[in-house]
């Protein structure tokens, strides 16, 4: 069997100019990054003005398991089927990290005979985003402790100093730092640390800002610290928003790239949805819109998470209106929900089935409350038998929702054409319904009452904990205005609860919220709770052990 670096270095790619002009897309607004990839420049939109948009597909999960769920592989293999049966869709995806690439998680292109192609390039530098939003959010670290060095007119106080230094990799020594000793020439020495580069702020603003001017305006916005009268100061007051700016202007523009079966993509933007709003950017899915009849997008881990802060967070600030909710689920994972360990996963056990099929249940559920339609995507396994996949499509027909058996993985769009022609169908059916999506909660709300409805409705806890610090930290960000934003959680992808050990459908439990920190700049404030890292460390075995590059410069072991 072909590894998914194998199968992505066989592929047969088309040049970019190619995969432009099959989407009506000139030359003139293309910026190629060699044969295979490219960035759009920012003419297009307005080249595009007034055209109709196209209907909005996400694909989301249920709870993530170490049994796979395959929700980016479905999604590109859903964009390859629409491929085949006719339909003009074009994919919006996230771009991979490189903590998790040589860490443990992996990349986010897909896999098998569904990925999106040069698969090297776009799990490892790219076109250089990543690297442009670490070079901004450090500007801005060394002119904040530049301003306090040269005479402190802000009189920030370095004890409150909030917006830390980013590094796009698993550096778990890295979390917590002292910097500025070795004397005066080296600065104030003062405690900071590090956030891994998608969970900055910078990177939730690119993902979120609508264009040029917006970008800057955001990044203005960003509380940097407190001076010591207890007053914020902002990035703007900082005075480098302009050069961060200039150095976030080609980041800014989306990239495409391709399917293995040669269907359009665009991926741009990556925050993590565990620790940030876990969607690609607003400019990719709406330019996406533009180009396509259909945009198929993802947001990341269970649905929880991702779909909710896509849905709270995205689709708000944007005006976004999905169409369509993809639920991706495995009836391996579903097994491990009923608490089957990995090993005995491929094996019958209808009761283990019946017991975790909960998790499925309520992500449908909770999918429904944004009134979007849903149907369910079951990613197959050889070893899934008859009865268990039985049991499943009677599952879902009693819930109302369609449900595909799909074969992504294996057989590319081959395998998703049921898929494809069930999302279209169920579309079209719900054209024209008065139950139009909307979001969970008002932002006009305390930021409590959201913390609770979330809580309450999405991951059905009883109720909400707070510390002391939490209880502080809200009451200092509604206290400078701040508490109408919506809001971020962070909290673990393996349950619907903030203890991942708690499979299934958590019953009898509290969400803990122990801080908040506000994002003015992306425009939300973010709610942490459990053990939720923002910079996470490397596994005792690292996927960077088994990743080499050869004399010609050909990569093996990536995935």
């Amino acid at each position: 069997m072909l590894s998914d670096i194998e199968i992505a270095q066989g592929a047969r790619m088309k040049k970019i100019t190619e995969i432009a002009a099959d989407l009506g897309i000139s030359e003139d607004f293309i910026e190629p990054y060699g044969h295979y990839k490219a960035k759009l420049s920012e003419n297009l939109y307005a080249s595009l003005e007034g055209k109709e948009d196209g209907k909005l597909i996400l694909v989301t999960a249920i709870n993530p398991t170490p049994a796979g769920e395959g929700k980016t592989t479905v999604s590109v293999g859903l964009a390859q089927a629409m491929g085949q049966i006719g339909k003009k869709a074009v994919l919006a995806l996230r771009e991979p990290s490189l903590g998790p690439v040589f860490g443990i998680k992996g990349g986010a292109a897909g896999g098998g005979y569904s990925q999106v192609v040069p698969m090297e390039d776009i799990n490892l530098h790219f076109t250089g985003d990543m690297h442009a939003i670490t070079s901004a959010n450090n500007l801005l670290c060394a002119m904040i402790d530049n301003h306090i060095q040269q005479g402190n007119e802000l009189k920030i106080d370095q004890r409150r100093i909030l917006f830390k230094r980013c590094l796009d990799m698993n550096d778990r020594a890295l979390r917590d730092i002292v910097i500025g000793l070795g004397g005066k020439a080296n600065g104030i020495p003062r405690e900071d640390g590090f956030n891994i580069t998608v969970a900055s702020e910078v990177m939730a603003i690119l993902c979120l800002a609508s264009d040029l001017d917006d970008l800057k305006e955001r990044l203005g916005n960003i509380l940097v610290a407190y001076n010591t009268e207890g007053q914020p100061v902002f990035a703007r007051e900082i005075g480098c928003v302009g050069a961060m700016t200039a150095l976030l202007k080609d980041a800014l523009k989306p990239n495409l790239v391709q399917t293995l079966e040669n269907n359009p993509v665009l991926i741009h933007g990556g925050p993590f949805a565990n620790i940030a709003h876990g969607c690609n950017s607003v400019r990719a899915t709406k330019l996406a819109l533009k180009l396509g009849d259909y945009c198929i997008t993802e947001a990341g881990f269970g649905s929880d998470l991702g779909a909710e802060k896509f849905f709270d967070i995205k689709c708000r600030y944007a005006g976004l209106k999905p169409s369509c909710v993809v639920l991706v689920a495995t009836i391996r994972a579903l097994k491990y929900n009923g608490r089957v360990p990995k090993e005995d996963l491929g094996k019958e056990n209808m009761w283990a089935l019946e017991k975790g099929i909960v998790n499925l249940k309520t992500h449908i559920e909770n999918m429904h409350k944004y009134h979007v339609p849903v149907v369910v995507a079951i990613n197959k396994f050889d070893s899934d038998t008859d009865p268990e996949i039985e049991f499943v499509q009677e599952f879902c027909a009693d819930m109302g929702v369609e449900v595909s058996m799909c074969e992504v993985f294996a057989k590319g769009g081959d395998g998703g054409i049921d898929l494809a022609e069930k999302v279209c169908e169920t579309i079209s059916l719900c054209e024209g319904s008065d139950e139009g999506f909307r979001p969970l909660y008002k932002t006009d709300r305390t930021i409590k009452d959201k913390i609770d409805k979330v809580a309450r409705e999405i991951y059905r806890a009883e109720g909400v904990n707070y510390t002391a610090q939490a209880e502080k930290a809200i009451k200092e960000i509604e206290s400078i205005g701040f508490g109408d934003l919506p809001i971020c959680i962070a909290k673990t992808q393996y349950s619907l609860s903030d203890n991942p050990q708690l499979l299934g459908k958590p019953k009898n439990f509290r969400i803990t919220v122990r801080d908040a920190r506000l994002s003015s700049g992306a425009g939300f404030v973010v709610i942490y709770t459990g053990d939720i890292l923002t910079m996470p460390g490397l596994p005792k075995k690292p996927s960077a052990l088994n990743i080499d590059c050869d004399n010609n410069g050909n990569i093996s072991g990536l995935f």
